[in-house]
């Protein structure tokens, strides 16, 4: 078989994933750094072994579309309303004013206006997938409702990062198409998702005595959804994903579609820190320190201060310091975003690596420092 070498490759690629993140774990490190480091590891750029870097992307992109699509059917506002509403305004500030200070900077620094705003919401949004591992994990030092704050506060992050970047990445141009087209394009497709997401309960409740045929109309779903935005309205990928989630309702058929997904969510989504850990050139890195130390500065500036601020003036029943320092990080949209702007033209390569290694380090250091903050003093590792 012609794809044989390329079936034993991803294969391996995942048996190595899986023991870097062991051993990361062991080391008291996230396991995400160990995804991070077999990337590194089988990238172009370092000796010995390199991986098809396209076959990882394509598999990173359906787990990003995948993920995100099943963020998009997680948000339940009116429950955040009624356990959270200090989240409600809190999140959708934060957002605001990290990507404008944020923003601000990367104008000051020579960026044009448009591309200096989505940068800035790069740095503003944080990764849900990192969030989640947070408050999974067997060392974690965060109580219920401080982790119930930060999935929530991710969430709407997401809900109003979306908003914003619709309607940037069609100022932009993104797909070579002028600005009331995009935007029409992207509101006839968020129709499109609320029909279907209608018609997908309807349809998948008479599937639940076949097994596989749910499954299989559950991934595929939000695979055609993505696709279709991207490929005839033009919204990019990953945001077409999280719209097509966003517009279904929570209701027991669709957290029965969502439990469904979780295991190919989990699997691609180590896929994704595999090739952003592919992309990282050392040489590279070494022309856009710069770049990286502002980006990482604004990371604790612009985003990890007025989170922390916010916390504590909505009142949430939160430990304030630790939810702003676990969502000091960049993720899956802000990788997006950033690969959006480079296709177009909007910024230089120098500042994309600096963002691809920011949204590294970050994930890596919020991730072991989020358990060292505002701990209970009989908490050990």
């Amino acid at each position: 078989m012609e794809n044989s070498g390329t079936i034993l490759e991803i294969g391996l690629v995942l048996l190595g994933a899986a023991g870097l993140g062991s051993l990361a774990r062991r080391a008291g490190l996230p396991a995400v750094v160990g995804y991070l480091a077999i990337g590194i590891a089988v990238s172009p750029f370092t000796p010995g072994y390199v991986a098809d870097r396209h076959q990882i992307e394509l598999l990173a992109d359906v787990g990003v579309v995948l993920l995100l699509f099943e963020v998009g059917i997680e948000v339940d506002l009116p429950r955040l309303r009624r356990e959270h509403a200090g989240l409600l305004w809190a999140a959708p500030v934060q957002v605001l004013l990290s990507g404008s200070i944020a923003g601000a900077a990367f104008l000051a620094c020579g960026i044009e206006p448009l591309s200096a705003a989505i940068l800035g919401l790069c740095v503003a949004l944080s990764s849900s997938v990192v969030i989640v591992n947070i408050t999974r994990s067997r060392r974690r030092t965060t109580n219920q409702p401080t982790e119930a704050a930060l999935l929530g506060w991710s969430v709407l992050q997401d809900v109003t990062g979306v908003a914003i970047a619709a309607g940037l990445l069609a100022a932009l141009g993104a797909g070579d198409r002028p600005f009331p087209i995009a935007l029409g394009g992207l509101l006839v497709f968020v129709a499109l998702a609320i029909a279907t997401a209608w018609l997908l309960p309807r349809v998948v409740i008479h599937l639940r005595e076949q097994p596989d045929t749910f499954l299989i109309v559950s991934v595929a779903s939000g695979l055609a959804l993505a696709g279709l935005g991207s490929v005839v309205f033009g919204v990019p990928l990953a945001l077409a994903a999280f719209v097509a989630g966003l517009a279904i309702v929570e209701d027991p058929v669709t957290a029965e579609v969502r439990q469904r997904l979780l295991p190919f969510r989990d699997l691609f989504a180590v896929l994704f820190f595999v090739a952003i850990g592919m992309l990282l050139d050392p040489a590279d890195l070494g022309r856009s320190l710069g770049w990286l130390g502002l980006f990482l500065v604004l990371i604790v500036g612009a985003k990890v201060v007025p989170a922390w601020v916010l916390a504590r003036v909505s009142r949430l029943q939160a430990r304030p310091l630790q939810l702003a320092t676990g969502l000091g990080q960049m993720g899956e949209f802000s990788f997006v975003l950033g690969s959006a702007l480079v296709a177009a033209g909007g910024i230089a390569r120098p500042v994309y690596v600096a963002l691809v290694a920011a949204v590294a380090v970050s994930i890596a250091a919020s991730s072991v420092l989020v358990r060292y903050v505002e701990r209970p003093a009989s908490s050990g590792d």
